[in-house]
């Protein structure tokens, strides 16, 4: 039973989530070409001669050479200069999600997502294109960590990490299943041939997957952790691979793995959480879009699953222990970086609103139960303090608005630049700027930081204090059906009739 306290803070909560009362007006589509382009600030490889992020120039173009393989391109994940296959393969899932549920509301931004989709699954098919391999990160994050220095400069080694047959990883190759299978229907009419090669890629991901279990976090575990350490298990990621690839191939064999594996794999598993790390959650609402649309009665029980999970993160709903509210409205989640958790449960908060909608249903909630108006008011509640609606009346992504975080923990933005600076710095010779009070002098417009690390709506805005300050490709990638869905539909009605 939750204290009094949180009572409180939960009501207080649920009455920011439901008021009347007017706010200013967010421009979404700003918002959402900004969020688009903070992924060409992550770029790693050769820039296009159509990169806007002009402070950024060439980098990592050797990437792979030391394994015999080109693994240049891709993404780095957040302030650093590693490319970290695990949550790059997520956030490319995210993307492609958030561009098949909410793709007509992207607008003339559509073009600009998929491009960004498509920095990620080039560099993923490059890091699959060796049989029963997948390439899983490039460089040592220890030594990378030890410096501060532009990605164009750095000197720290490259290291290839894989996963294979005697070196298994279930949990970030079946991540990269899919990411290749979303990426195949989002390029379905845009370019048919891509988007084939991508689904026949993650066909065979997705077997070696299967076929070689384990946690690739206990094959490579001095090199993987604690960074991107799967703590969760491979489980929850084989029945997220077979998922997508079910939705991309319609073919039989995924839902009958579905459905064979539901238990053994961990479906309804209670966990409070949606991430890089774990899809449990993810993989309930994405399934549920079958029994709720009327096409697969068969998957009953994920939807069973799905509404318990989205009872939780309702205030005034649920006295959950894993989830709270801070007394400015944002949803949080104890750990680093929180804004990585409302950004995805917002989005899974919004998709099940959709599907839920289209059923004609509502969520039962114990002895009350919760409209799609009410799931589509939460999820915006949170991207709306994401943009400034919050105590301290700032924007958390760099770029929107007249407020936003000016010492993100970003080696590229914090250094000066190649054109400004065109001499190399050092790996130790960046430090000085680290340690600086001095804003960024390169704006990274569209990233979003981790946020408020407490229940208090406090934010420092300073680049040592990395669980605040540092922005991620898995905080920016759900927002981008988020902030599409609300470019299209910027006023919710108060009320379907019914709360």
């Amino acid at each position: 039973m939750a204290s009094p306290a949180k009572a409180m803070v939960a009501a207080a909560a649920m009455l920011l989530l439901l008021s009347t009362a007017t706010v200013a007006q967010h421009n979404y589509g700003d918002a959402l070409h900004k969020s688009i382009l903070f992924f060409e600030g992550q770029r790693s490889g050769r820039l296009p001669p159509d990169q806007r992020v002009r402070w950024r120039r060439d980098s990592a173009l050797n990437d792979g050479a030391t394994a015999g393989v080109d693994l240049t391109g891709g993404y780095y994940d957040a302030g650093d200069n590693v490319k970290f296959g695990f949550p790059m393969a997520f956030t490319t899932t995210l993307m492609s999600w958030g561009l098949i549920d909410f793709g007509k509301n992207f607008g003339s931004h559509g073009g600009e997502a998929r491009a960004a989709v498509r920095w990620a699954t080039d560099y993923l098919m490059k890091a699959t294109a060796t049989p029963n391999t997948v390439y899983v990160q490039v460089g040592d994050a220890f030594r990378d960590h030890s410096c501060w220095e532009r990605p164009e400069d750095m000197d720290t080694p490259r290291t290839v990490y894989k996963v294979d047959p005697q070196h298994p990883g279930s949990d970030v190759a079946a991540e990269t299943a899919a990411a290749l299978a979303a990426g195949s229907i989002v390029f379905r009419e845009a370019d048919p041939a891509y988007s084939k090669r991508l689904l026949d890629r993650a066909i065979s991901v997705f077997e070696f997957a299967d076929k070689y279990r384990g946690a690739y976090s206990s094959s490579l575990y001095s090199a993987v952790c604690p960074c991107y350490c799967d703590y969760d298990g491979y489980q929850d990621e084989l029945l997220w691979g077979a998922a997508w690839l079910h939705k991309a191939s319609r073919q039989r064999v995924y839902r009958d793995y579905i459905k064979k594996n539901e238990v053994a794999l961990g479906a309804s598993d209670s966990i409070n959480e949606f991430g890089w790390d774990n899809k449990h959650a993810g993989i309930n609402i994405l399934i549920s879009k079958e029994v709720l649309m009327g096409k697969d009665s068969f998957f009953k029980s994920f939807q069973v699953n799905a509404d318990n999970f989205i009872c939780t993160l309702l205030p005034g709903i649920s006295n959950h222990p894993q989830i709270e509210y801070s007394p400015g409205g944002l949803l949080f989640k104890v750990g680093n970086s929180n804004m990585q958790h409302v950004t995805s449960l917002s989005f899974l908060l919004l998709a099940y609103a959709n599907y839920a909608s289209h059923a004609n249903v509502r969520v039962p909630c114990g002895g009350s139960s919760a409209s799609p108006v009410v799931l589509r008011r939460v999820a915006k509640r949170q991207v709306d303090y994401i943009l400034g609606d919050n105590p301290l009346r700032m924007s958390y992504m760099v770029g929107y608005g007249e407020r936003f975080p000016r010492r993100i923990h970003h080696r590229g933005s914090s250094l000066p630049s190649v054109s400004a600076h065109p001499a190399r710095i050092g790996c130790k010779a960046g430090t000085a700027y680290y340690g600086s009070s001095a804003p960024n002098p390169n704006l990274l417009v569209g990233a979003v930081v981790g946020g408020p690390s407490n229940t208090s709506d406090n934010f420092p805005d300073a680049r040592a204090v990395f669980q605040q300050s540092e922005p991620t490709t898995y905080i920016n990638a759900p927002l981008l059906g988020l902030l599409a869905y609300f470019s299209a539909h910027p006023n919710l009605p108060q009320s379907d009739g019914t709360d």
